[in-house]
């Protein structure tokens, strides 16, 4: 399981934990403009009891090309009517590319024949990497390149969100009593972690939290 710290990542956890899956999560320290994501991986691996919980260091830095891995502004207040119509600054090129196949390699260690990632095509900002013809394409791949695929394993790359809008995820994972007051989805928060209130993502959760009727509960330091 792809944990992030955001919501989408921590609602595909509760999903599998809910149909019965053991749950390995796999986080990142990717050279990130900051921490909090990480802080909150970790306190959901806690919240959602998994049986363990890795954090692999890789420096996506040394490429950059995004805003959130390079020298590169984090664009605030676009319209949500502007959002998934092109790719934005803050997609990080083969994020989930990588972070798969590192998912992919861990599995086949532990005989794992099944992989979890919360993207969604819906509220996606316009990433390439979140659409569905990137999982199917990546299930393939994987299923050609590994010794489990090849001996005959049945490798699936599970998104179960991948359809789904902010609105819809929110509502699962408060009725899967997932404790959303725990993750982070903000591309530029503050150093204790409150959410800028600006960016894309949090545009879209507070949209979402609206839309589903629910509290949101989410710490911002610009709520205007």
């Amino acid at each position: 399981m792809l944990l992030s710290g955001g919501l989408d990542s921590a609602t595909t956890a509760a999903i599998a934990a809910r149909d019965r899956y053991s749950i390995h999560a796999l986080s990142f320290d990717y050279g990130q403009r900051h921490r909090a994501e990480l802080d909150a991986a970790n306190r959901l691996a806690d919240h959602l009891e998994v049986v363990e919980h890795r954090v692999v260091t890789i420096d996506l830095r040394a490429f950059g090309g995004s805003a959130l891995t390079g020298d590169i502004e984090v664009p605030k207040d676009r319209p949500s009517a502007e959002l998934g119509h092109d790719i934005p600054v803050t997609y990080v090129p083969a994020r989930n590319t990588v972070f798969l196949a590192f998912a992919l390699a861990w599995a086949e260690v532990l005989g794992s024949t099944d992989l979890f990632i919360g993207v969604n095509a819906l509220d996606y900002s316009g990433y390439p990497d979140c659409r569905p013809e990137f999982i199917a394409a990546f299930e393939t791949m994987a299923r050609l390149a590994t010794r489990a695929g090849v001996e005959g394993g049945e490798l699936r790359v599970h998104a179960p969100l991948q359809h789904l809008s902010k609105a819809q995820i929110i509502t699962t994972a408060t009725d899967l009593g997932v404790d959303l007051s725990l993750t982070v989805s903000c591309y530029d928060p503050g150093d204790d972690g409150a959410a800028c209130g600006g960016c894309d993502a949090c545009t879209l959760r507070r949209e979402g939290f609206a839309a589903a009727g629910i509290a949101d509960p989410t710490r911002y330091r610009d709520v205007s």
